[in-house]
């Protein structure tokens, strides 16, 4: 079994900053994308960051120059470092986590969620 578990969510004013933390464990061979997803109520669930094994970012429009995706391979592990959050930016974020598994089969995990929640 492969375990995504999320952390670092809560709720802070505008202008503020938040760090999101997101860790992978069990049968993995090899984790090629870490990403961080958010959904607000009423919408769909939208890519807010992605990083390759190779270190190359996506980020939404909407995050750019504000957030920043980093992972560290060696741990599984991937961050979300916020900052000048808006109230725009309130959503549960997930994390998703494409890797293949000792089989070499390739699937992709989600985490529970961290909601964060942002006050004007």
């Amino acid at each position: 079994q492969v375990q995504v578990v999320e952390s670092g969510g809560g709720l802070v004013q505008a202008g503020g900053s938040l760090r999101l933390s997101c860790a992978a464990s069990g049968r993995i061979h090899s984790i090629a994308v870490m990403g961080w997803y958010r959904q607000a109520p009423g919408n769909q669930r939208e890519l807010v960051a992605s990083i390759s094994r190779g270190g190359v970012t996506i980020y939404a429009d909407s995050v750019k120059g504000r957030f920043t995706i980093s992972r560290d391979s060696a741990k599984n592990t991937v961050a979300l470092q916020m900052n000048s959050l808006k109230p725009d930016d309130t959503a549960v974020y997930y994390c998703n986590v494409d890797l293949f598994l000792p089989e070499l089969i390739r699937r992709d995990y989600w985490g529970q969620g961290t909601q964060v929640t942002i006050s004007s």
